[in-house]
């Protein structure tokens, strides 16, 4: 059998650059040639070519079939465009021998409920330890699925004792490639811009993907915000597939600029408070350890600058609040084969695969070095969380029966699906205090996922408070704040759901929660006499609604609320479908619409009401299937896009029409009845689509289009001479009255008293309000209003970015939604207290008229990550509700 010998000779030679070298390189390793290559398989050297998804899967089914008692493939989901997602594990011959009883005693340590200390020592002292090596999440990040196959290669084929030992004690699983639509779409946009050599420069469009580039999945969502809400099919399955194995160190492998190094852990202030003291320690190994191996091998690094463990909905967050050690990897990318870096260095695809290769490694060493403190580390975490839960201020929510079930029963399954323990009463209770009906939900928190409920579910989770006065300090000398992602992330606030904090655990009869997100809905006196009523006010009803307009049934929707003789109240905005506007099957139709839609549906024998409208009343719509075209493509931010596309195809089922900015400049528009603009990124709208396309767009609200605008692409509806919207963008708030030098040499004597007067005179005179990184912002809603049909008196929107717009004057328009008062404001999380002065009672929803059709903006996104589902009820009113107020000839 021959072997290939790498020693310490070859790190002597220089191991900076792995450019022209065998991939991977380590000490003293024995490669057995009977362990396949990547060369070998796929017919190029490793880290010589960027791989295909297609082509990983080769690789590691190859090794699968090749060495069964030492590698497992595991397929644990689906992209949204068909391609596998699958993790392998590898280990010694006995331990992947008995992996299902290791998995099995994993999830005994898990549930320290159902065992005593006794019985977790035994445990602990049979298992080896497990890491989970997670790469390119993001798509175009492209050197950690390669180093997944050089980390495979090295474990299987490597004859040195010093992986045996690794492998004896330790299982380690690679789930190669979270993204492969997204790494899809990059490898071959990639080698589309190849000629004859690849080029270094960064202006080359080697480095310049064109848009959406591949950092997002098929429906461009950033996977890397996505474990609050499991949105994503991709996210849905890893999180399974975690809670069958429950890793106890988790690396998140990424790229960042090409020009920053290598970074690694201990991450950056701020902590989530509900780290615990022994996981930090732990990172802090981990780190120490990486440091040790990249000084070995002479390669740069650094900790705790960027990259915070505060936001939860990271994939090197969320494991941590399952007990687990969690951490980000970051390597300078090459974004192709090569890239010249700053400083003149040519920084290769192949010194990214080599690097994270070696991050790996000494990974593995420590969770090898370090398992029995871990796997105790483990146990006594979700130990103590109960005891936690037991005894703490807050042992129980309870998320009142009520308005919105269809919210109620998708937020109770997400939260089943992140491995907590809901319950849904079946009889009335009270808890402290207070009285509730069958059907409430509730979540006791004396449960291993304590500190997970906590973050999901707090209206806040605080941030240290001397990280804030430093961030006040950089603020007061222009530097930017270092909060690096939103400060709030609120599920109930999200929801928009009532819940209440108990302190006292809820002893009442329930039946589990399940992850069926949809639970079938039902009708109620089927045959009627007139037809039947969709109270509106949910995504059930927003789905039933979706549907039967696309099978061809006449629906009416209510502006205003009513009382029908059966002695029921609707909401403004309830269907109304009677028998005589549709076919003989309309009774088959509606009961399959109410199972699969959820909705509640009841059947009338007749058409009065006692209060309100009539149903032939002009306060009551037709509803109209609307051909919904949005426009997509630079300057278009792919994130506002991609949520707002998905907000209606997967969570409504209702089709959308993508439009580049080219087309959309003359494009004939009269086939479309509603038009969306999400948000912009690079560039502006009114340089994409110029005079000619807004004056397109006009014509089309003109004639009777419905045109909404989604956070600053309101600044598009605000351009020119005759705007289509009559608001402002507005400058950051001065205090004091006085004038700055113009172009004069000198200006009269000024007195500055104070350090606050000092600060003033720094901020430029038309400076924009200062950048909120995210918080939960409180809205006040008109009730009046078509737009508002269903909608509550006060919703939460997630508030990011710095756009504060004027309210319309009443000759203009309506200020459908606006911002709740400055004491008010804040519903989670952190703002700066100027922002919030600034803001309070700024519109969030404005609607205006505009020839025949309605421009409605959005002043912040009620899309954002798709998450924020209280809000989702306002887009879709805009989008089918806004198309039956405008009036274009039919």
């Amino acid at each position: 059998m021959t072997l290939i010998k790498i020693s310490a000779l070859a790190m002597a030679m220089g191991l900076c650059s792995v450019a022209s070298q065998a991939v991977p390189v380590f000490p003293d390793s024995d490669y057995n040639q009977a362990v396949a290559s990547v060369e070998q398989v796929l017919g190029y050297p490793l880290a010589s070519r960027i791989s295909e998804p297609a082509a990983i899967k080769q690789y590691f089914e190859q090794l699968a079939q090749a060495h069964p008692n030492r590698i497992k493939l595991v397929p644990y989901a689906q992209s949204w465009q068909g391609r596998p997602l699958f993790y392998v594990v590898i280990g010694s011959e006995q331990n992947i021998g008995r992996l299902a009883d290791i998995q099995q005693q994993m999830q005994q340590l898990a549930n320290p409920q159902r065992i005593d200390d006794r019985q977790a020592k035994q445990i602990i002292d049979q298992l080896p330890a497990s890491v989970w090596i997670a790469n390119t999440l993001h798509g175009n990040e492209i050197s950690p699925a390669e180093s997944s196959m050089a980390l495979a290669y090295h474990l299987l084929a490597d004859q040195s004792p010093q992986t045996a030992k690794l492998l004896e004690n330790t299982l380690v699983y690679i789930d190669p490639l979270q993204n492969p639509d997204g790494h899809s779409r990059f490898v071959s946009r990639y080698y589309a811009t190849v000629g004859l050599a690849h080029s270094p420069d960064r202006l080359s469009a080697e480095h310049n993907e064109p848009w959406p580039n591949g950092r997002t999945n098929h429906y461009l969502f950033d996977m890397n915000r996505d474990w609050i809400s499991l949105t994503q099919p991709e996210t849905r399955g890893r999180v399974k597939a975690l809670q069958q194995v429950y890793p106890l160190v988790f690396v998140d492998s990424h790229e960042m600029g090409g020009d920053m190094g290598y970074y690694f852990s201990p991450e950056a202030e701020p902590y989530n408070p509900h780290i615990q003291a022994n996981q930090r320690q732990s990172l802090q190994w981990l780190g120490e350890n990486n440091a040790r191996w990249f000084d070995k091998f002479g390669y740069d690094y650094f900790t705790r600058e960027i990259f915070d463990a505060f936001y939860p909905g990271y994939g090197a967050s969320w494991p941590l609040y399952q007990g687990s050690i969690a951490m980000t990897y970051e390597m300078a990318s090459a974004r192709g084969h090569q890239y010249r870096k700053a400083d003149g260095e040519i920084l290769t695809f192949a010194d990214g695969v080599q690097r994270n290769f070696v991050a790996f490694m000494s990974t593995i060493e420590t969770a090898s070095q370090r398992a029995p403190e871990l796997l105790n580390n483990f146990y006594q975490y979700r130990k103590d969380a109960i005891a936690q839960g037991s005894s703490g201020s807050v042992r129980s929510y309870i998320f009142p029966a009520g308005r919105d079930s269809a919210g109620l029963s998708k937020l109770g399954a997400i939260l089943t699906e992140h491995g907590i323990t809901v319950g849904k009463t079946t009889e009335a209770f009270k808890a402290c205090g207070e009285s509730y009906q069958a059907g409430s939900y509730v979540i006791n928190t004396n449960q291993p996922t304590y500190h997970l409920i906590r973050t999901l579910l707090d209206d806040t989770v605080p941030m240290d408070k001397e990280f804030i006065v430093k961030q006040e300090q950089r603020r007061a000398n222009n530097l930017p704040d270092q909060i690096y992602d939103v400060t709030a992330w609120s599920l109930p606030l999200m929801y928009n759901l009532p819940v209440v904090s108990c302190n006292r655990a809820v002893n009442v009869a329930t039946t589990a929660v399940t992850t069926e997100r949809v639970l079938a809905g039902s009708v109620s006196n089927p045959q009627p006499g007139y037809g039947y009523i969709v109270p509106w006010g949910d995504m059930a009803a927003a789905r039933f609604a979706s549907a039967a307009l696309q099978q061809g049934i006449k629906l009416k929707s209510s502006d205003l609320p009513f009382t029908h003789q059966n002695g029921k109240r609707y909401p403004a905005g309830s269907l109304i479908i009677s028998k005589a506007d549709n076919g003989a099957e309309l009774m088959t139709q509606v009961q399959q619409l109410a199972t699969h839609s959820g909705a509640s549906v009841t059947g009338v024998d007749s058409s009065w009401v006692t209060d309100g409208p009539n149903f032939g009343s002009f306060n009551v719509k037709t509803l109209h299937k609307p051909n919904i075209a949005m426009l997509w493509d630079e300057p278009t931010n792919p994130l506002s896009a991609g949520s707002a596309r998905f907000v209606l195809e997967r969570n409504l089922n209702y089709p959308v029409t993508a439009i580049r900015p080219a087309q959309l400049r003359g494009a004939d528009l009269s086939h479309y009845q509603v038009l969306v603009l999400p948000a912009s990124s690079r560039g502006s709208y009114q340089q994409a689509l110029g005079n000619t396309g807004l004056a397109n767009l006009r014509s089309f609200v003109e004639r009777g289009g419905v045109l909404i605008a989604l956070g600053n692409a309101t600044d598009l509806l605000l351009a020119g001479d005759t705007p289509l919207l009559s608001s402002k963008r507005e400058y950051k708030v001065r205090d004091g009255d006085e004038k700055k030098a113009g172009k004069e040499m000198k200006v009269a004597g000024s007195v500055i008293k104070t350090p606050e007067d000092y600060q003033q005179w720094l901020v430029p005179e038309k400076a924009d309000p200062d950048w909120v990184p995210g918080f939960l912002a409180r809205a006040d809603v008109d009730q009046q209003h078509w737009l508002t049909a269903g909608v509550p008196e006060t919703v939460n929107s997630i508030y990011v970015g710095n756009q504060v717009y004027q309210p319309l004057t009443i000759a203009d328009g309506r200020n459908v939604v606006s911002f709740a008062p400055a004491e008010q404001l804040l519903a989670g999380g952190f703002v700066w207290d100027e922002n919030r002065q600034q803001i309070a009672h700024k519109p969030l929803v404005m609607v205006q008229g505009v020839g025949r059709g309605q421009v409605i903006s959005f002043t912040q996104e009620p899309n954002f990550r798709a998450y924020v589902d209280g809000m989702h009820l306002l887009y879709i009113n805009a989008v089918f509700r806004g198309a039956a107020h405008a009036n274009p000839l039919r």
